[in-house]
């Protein structure tokens, strides 16, 4: 009994690790080819799901909800892209992440002017029964929902590996200059990039506030992708996926192994204590590329 609730804790800090993998993939991909941390990858994720969630109490059908939200997502980043990075390119990287940040905000007050500051409930017709499976007690709506943001990972994995875009994704990350001087059109593959992590941050606001509620508290679901990326590497998509994996496995595990020694709530910061260790030993990450400054 005590190896099946061994298993049961750690399946079930695997399927968080998973959703948090998604909220760190958005991370990865604007990093990745532009070299700016979004910090506002979280707002994003509250704007997505309060948009549909309003929609959807303005009457609308599911399918139409959804693709409402999809479109707002698209219109919100392609717009963040023009606006805040277009104007910023060659700036120093301080001056974006910054720029991020009072994104964060307005995003924010934005979300909560359109659509109220109500807190709602957002139900994707997933049902959360505890499902048995070789003794072993799961969520069925962690199961589902860690089936889809790994299926939606692992999609766009394939995309930026194996198609044009990708490749091209893979070319401007590598060097923006090189990029431009062979025909990459490289304020149109930030706005692919962007429009794709608006997408991501729609599941993501989708699952999460089918787990949370709708509420201005998943904007902190971001922060809870910063040790994934620690762990991952910041310009890695399989590193997003094992990090979150180590994450959700490793936090799950201490609440219900160590918690009792120390005291309740390790699951809020065990993550960060991780990272924190982490950087000590690799600082870029499991899958991250090491620099070297030559002087």
């Amino acid at each position: 009994m005590e190896l099946i609730f061994f298993f049961e804790v750690l399946v079930g800090g695997l399927l968080a690790g998973i959703m948090y993998s998604l909220v760190a993939l958005g991370f990865v991909l604007i990093y990745k080819a532009s070299g700016v941390f979004n910090f506002a990858q979280g707002a994003m994720v509250f704007f997505a799901a309060l948009a549909f969630v309003s929609f959807q109490s303005w009457g609308w059908p599911f399918p139409l909800a959804l693709l409402a939200a999809l479109a707002t997502m698209i219109v919100v980043a392609l717009a963040t892209e023009r606006v805040v990075l277009r104007k910023l390119v060659n700036q120093p990287p301080i001056t974006l992440f910054m720029a991020t940040i009072g994104l964060t905000f307005v995003l924010e007050g934005l979300a909560q002017l359109i659509f109220g500051t109500d807190v709602h409930r957002l139900e994707l017709g997933i049902p959360d029964d505890p499902l048995e499976i070789q003794g072993m007690l799961i969520s069925t709506f962690d199961l589902i929902a860690a089936g889809v943001a790994a299926l939606l990972v692992v999609a766009l994995g394939v995309f930026f590996q194996y198609t044009r875009v990708g490749r091209a994704l893979r070319a401007v990350a590598d060097d923006h200059q090189a990029a431009l001087s062979i025909g990459i059109p490289l304020q149109h593959i930030w706005a692919i990039v962007w429009a794709v992590a608006g997408f991501v941050a729609l599941v993501a606001g989708l699952l999460w506030g089918a787990r949370l509620g709708v509420q201005f508290a998943l904007t902190l679901v971001a922060l809870k992708a910063l040790p994934v990326l620690i762990l991952g590497g910041f310009t890695s998509v399989p590193g997003a996926i094992v990090g979150g994996l180590i994450i959700g496995a490793s936090e799950k595990l201490a609440e219900v192994y160590v918690g009792p020694f120390v005291g309740g709530g390790i699951e809020n910061w065990f993550a960060y204590v991780l990272a924190l260790g982490f950087l000590l030993v690799r600082p870029e990450g499991l899958f991250g590329e090491r620099h070297i400054d030559r002087v």
